[in-house]
């Protein structure tokens, strides 16, 4: 790959690990400092999510007009100040519930604008050719990220407090940011040429919005991938709410134990990164895609086997295998947009799927923390868990369903 791209990588890399590291502190924190449950936590990851339903759309229209490496460095420089302010929340001594929330919001903006930004870029980057490679190189950076942050989260929380965490989480996201200034500017073909400027009136941002929507929802095979990305992250902030209590009640787990299991998601990841692009060579698009649904489902009745034999060893499996799976699901789903996509038109539609992927999931956490509320803390995780299988079950039939398992090739935009 070329030296651009590398730094590309290496920017999305340390951007990646600041992130899972800070979140995997929050809700340790809040369950050892704040005495939260699974409510609070559901409320937690609500507002660490809801960037990603309220801002995505429009932050797709800015990237398909302006300078894409501009905004990535926007985006990081703003995550960076709000991990920031959490250091000298913890030093202070004035972490609290609203404020842990109102800080995520705004580091999940940077994060929002970031993941818009990246796959629009990379196809002004490498050759098409190379697109699947490319994408495995930077899932692979994101699944290092998975593996390490969360266990040194946990170690760095249960060793030295929350200020530990975060110190790194935030030196992290500064070498991003160093590493996105050497990035070259990049403006997307949408964006008039200097003499045409002042002449071409520029459309209206939901005109432009409705053109990538409308795109998405006529394409034969977008349309089911979106689908299928949205019944996903339900469920998995299902899961996600139920998880962090019930590993500390039931499972027998300190702070540094679910480090441990968070982290073999990304030990998990690390593998499907690495297989993705060999299973793309060797398999039909489609064949490669419907992968990650059919082992969510395994993971996800793993997972809800805790329920009845609590072992850490069998939610340590969960979420290997929601690493593994999903993550050859993201390169083979993101490689098939980026081909059929055209270019002046990939922040939009790379906003429409972040909108699915993530913004599907507050709505995942919010109803998480109301099934925990009205059932109560004893049942939350028998609730949650179980209906998180019965979402998995449901996505996975979406895309079996659908003309996506068929394709062999796709052809470029």
């Amino acid at each position: 790959m070329n030296t651009a791209f590398r730094h590309l990588a290496g920017a999305n890399l340390a951007a990646q690990a600041a992130e899972q590291v800070s979140l995997a502190a929050v809700p340790i924190v809040a369950v050892l400092a704040l005495s939260a449950g699974a409510r609070e936590i559901g409320l937690l990851a609500a507002a660490q999510s809801l960037p990603f339903l309220l801002l995505a759309l429009p932050l797709g229209v800015w990237a398909d007009r302006a300078s894409r490496r501009r905004m990535m460095l926007a985006a990081e420089l703003l995550r960076t100040l709000s991990l920031a302010a959490l250091l000298i929340a913890a030093l202070s001594g004035t972490l609290s519930l609203p404020l842990l929330a109102v800080l995520g919001f705004v580091g999940a903006t940077g994060t929002v604008a970031f993941s818009v930004a990246a796959p629009a870029l990379v196809p002004a980057l490498v050759p098409q050719g190379q697109l699947a490679a490319a994408n495995g190189r930077l899932e692979l950076a994101r699944s290092l990220a998975f593996a390490g942050g969360p266990a040194l989260a946990g170690a760095l929380v249960g060793a030295a407090g929350a200020s530990a965490a975060f110190v790194l989480a935030t030196a992290l996201s500064s070498a991003a940011v160093l590493l996105l200034v050497r990035l070259p500017e990049t403006v997307p073909s949408t964006v008039p040429s200097a003499p045409t400027a002042a002449t071409t009136p520029p459309r209206h941002p939901l005109h432009e919005l409705r053109e990538g929507a409308g795109f998405v929802w006529r394409h034969a095979w977008l349309r089911p991938i979106l689908l299928t990305a949205v019944a996903w992250n339900l469920s998995w902030f299902l899961l996600q709410t139920a998880y962090v209590p019930h590993a500390m009640g039931a499972l027998g787990l300190d702070a540094r134990g679910v480090g441990i299991t968070l982290a073999l998601y990304g030990a998990g990841m690390v593998a499907g990164a690495a297989l993705a692009p060999r299973l793309m060579a060797r398999l039909p698009i489609g064949s490669a895609i419907v992968i990650g649904p059919a082992v969510s489902v395994a993971a996800a009745g793993a997972m809800a086997a805790t329920l009845w034999w609590p072992t850490p060893a069998l939610a340590a499996l969960a979420f290997a295998l929601f690493g593994a799976g999903p993550l050859v699901w993201t390169v083979s789903s993101t490689t098939l947009r980026q081909q059929v996509t055209p270019a002046p038109m990939l922040g939009r539609v790379s906003a429409i799927f972040l909108t699915a992927n993530a913004g599907a999931r507050p709505l995942g956490a919010a109803l998480g923390a109301a099934i925990a509320a009205a059932v109560g803390p004893q049942h939350a995780a028998a609730w949650l868990l179980g209906l998180a299988f019965f979402g998995f079950v449901l996505q996975a039939l979406v895309i079996f369903a659908s003309p996506v398992r068929a394709v062999v090739r796709a052809a470029a935009a």
